[in-house]
């Protein structure tokens, strides 16, 4: 199906994902509480609110900011972005509070970024965590949704695999938003080879959703056994598995969230990605979709946030 996207839908899509993006994550972050357990929301007891939000949604938030402001992604404008509103108690990493410092006080990015890990640069999942609204805002070309992903990634990410886990993770939100236009849900092995086949074969995150989609119809738990769940808090250890739960329970966002946190290890990460495709997908207060109950729920997002975005 070919057809045209106007600015009012792409923003629409994004806005939806983000939705799903931030209610994840602050959901997940409240299974760090002392006392909580993944079988409350199994059980139905959901925390009380407000759900606080992490960096995860702080930053998608810059990313959604800019698209819809010009329509694409400006690395300059982006890294200031993510720089200036950076609150470290958000629960950024070390070593994006250095960068995002360097940054702010004047480094280019491209030096900042690339100055992480020894000259390594980061293989973490945070450019992965903040991206599937972008992914949704191209629902009408994967390769762009892959291009701007790449720009917005490497901002922060110079590490060949931190870029191409937001890759992964906007190839499949982008997936997931045209499905829900053209009505077509797409089989879950159809999907995760859709995402591999943009990805650079040679690469972890490459073979990790390759493996994802061998794995389809197994457990969640021998999901987690063989790909991670974040627990390393690397592109590698967390985009497999997160896209393997969205694919599996890309039309039941409720679903697709308890099993983040029943998984465990970086839960406000797994369940901010699997929240931002699968809303991509499902949208909000639909049927299999972000309930309104939780979206109540969530802290309000933050203010800076302009409102036609």
């Amino acid at each position: 199906m070919t057809f045209t996207l106007f600015p009012d839908t792409r923003l629409a899509l994004a806005r939806d994902a983000l939705a799903g993006l931030s209610v994840g994550d602050a959901l997940g972050s409240q299974f760090f509480v002392p006392g909580r357990h993944p079988a409350d929301l199994a059980a139905g007891r959901l925390p009380a609110p407000p759900w606080s939000w992490t960096d995860d949604t702080e930053m998608a938030c810059s990313v959604v900011a800019a698209l819809g402001g010009t329509g694409r992604i400006d690395p300059d404008a982006l890294a200031l972005a993510f720089a200036e509103h950076c609150e470290p108690y958000r629960g950024y990493g070390p070593g994006a509070v250095t960068i995002l410092r360097l940054i702010r006080t004047g480094t280019p990015w491209p030096v900042a970024a690339a100055s992480a890990f020894d000259g390594q640069g980061s293989c973490g999942n945070g450019a992965a965590m903040r991206v599937a609204p972008l992914g949704a805002w191209y629902a009408d070309s994967i390769r762009r949704a892959a291009d701007q992903a790449r720009a917005s990634a490497e901002v922060t990410h110079a590490h060949p695999e931190g870029i191409a886990g937001a890759v992964a993770v906007a190839v499949a939100a982008s997936l997931a938003a045209r499905a829900r236009l053209d009505g077509d849900r797409p089989e879950p092995a159809r999907l995760l080879n859709a995402v591999a086949g943009a990805l650079d074969p040679a690469g972890e995150v490459h073979r990790g959703v390759r493996r994802a989609a061998k794995l389809l119809g197994q457990s969640a738990a021998a999901v987690v056994d063989a790909l991670g769940n974040g627990s390393r808090v690397t592109a590698q250890d967390t985009v497999p598995f997160t896209l393997w739960v969205a694919a599996t329970h890309l039309g039941d966002y409720p679903t697709a969230i308890r099993v983040c946190v029943e998984a465990g290890g970086d839960v406000d990460t797994t369940a901010a990605i699997v929240g931002g495709v699968v809303a991509a997908y499902t949208g909000i207060g639909t049927p299999g979709g972000v309930p309104d109950g939780w979206l109540a729920a969530r802290e309000p997002l933050p203010d800076w946030l302009p409102a036609h975005t």
